[in-house]
């Protein structure tokens, strides 16, 4: 047997209608992985799906837990593969997503990370457009996330040099996750290739909680660039308060 390459955290919490899709993408990839299922306990469906996958698994659990963030980083330290990421259980890899990150990885050994583009499936309609992605660059990450947390692998050296997400945060620990490689140990490498989707639907947090979700990434702005672009103060009204009605009609 091939030794892991890759470690991949799954959390997961009563989404048991996607979690067999996120599973069954991880296992098609190419490579060797190692996949921790951390499941908080659902009421759901989940542990019969994680139980059809228990075969493939390097362990799994399912009970209350700290949160997402912590989830995460739970699972990334039960594996020992050189490279790591996590996959929310309402994502999915795209066919030799994985495959093509980690050999970018591998040919920029001065980056912490490396990342692709992604789709944003949008469950409602069915209809699928591109996640604003683009190449790494200090002033546009400030404007706005740029990088798509599913189409992410991460260095195990890098992961453990910054401790990890940040567990405190419920929104954003991407975003910081991102900051915090980059001013400590240098820019994320762009690959522009499609590897993943990234799925949106009424239960997605960015959707229920958009104020938690703007307070925090203005904190972590606030906290590694020093300024917070004028941009966040004015797409905030729009993105807390219109879009939320907009959706009740």
């Amino acid at each position: 047997m091939l030794e892991p390459l890759v470690t991949i955290a799954v959390p997961s919490f009563n989404q048991s209608q996607f979690l067999d899709d996120a599973l069954a993408s991880i296992f098609l990839q190419e490579i060797p992985v190692e996949v921790f299922v951390l499941d908080g306990g659902s009421s759901d469906a989940s542990v019969d799906v994680i139980r059809q996958w228990e075969h493939k698994l390097a362990g799994w659990r399912s009970a209350p837990d700290e949160g997402q963030g912590a989830a995460i980083n739970e699972g990334i330290a039960q594996g020992v593969a050189p490279y790591v990421c996590w996959l929310n259980s309402d994502d999915r890899f795209l066919p030799g997503g994985l495959k093509k990150l980690l050999t970018e990885l591998e040919k920029h050994p001065e980056a912490p990370a490396v990342y692709g583009r992604s789709w944003n499936l949008v469950e409602k309609s069915g209809n699928y457009y591109p996640v604003w992605v683009e190449p790494f660059n200090e002033r546009r990450l400030a404007l706005r996330c740029i990088i798509s947390q599913p189409a992410t692998l991460v260095r195990r050296s890098a992961w453990e040099f910054v401790d990890g997400v940040d567990a405190s945060l419920h929104m954003v620990m991407d975003y910081d996750l991102w900051w915090r490689l980059f001013k400590n140990l240098g820019p994320l490498y762009f690959l522009d290739e499609f590897v993943a989707i990234n799925r949106e639907h009424a239960g997605t947090k960015t959707n229920t909680q958009r104020r938690t979700h703007y307070q925090e990434a203005i904190n972590v702005i606030r906290k590694y660039h020093g300024s917070v672009p004028l941009k966040w103060w004015l797409a905030q009204p729009y993105a807390v308060w219109f879009k939320s009605i907009v959706a009740k009609f």
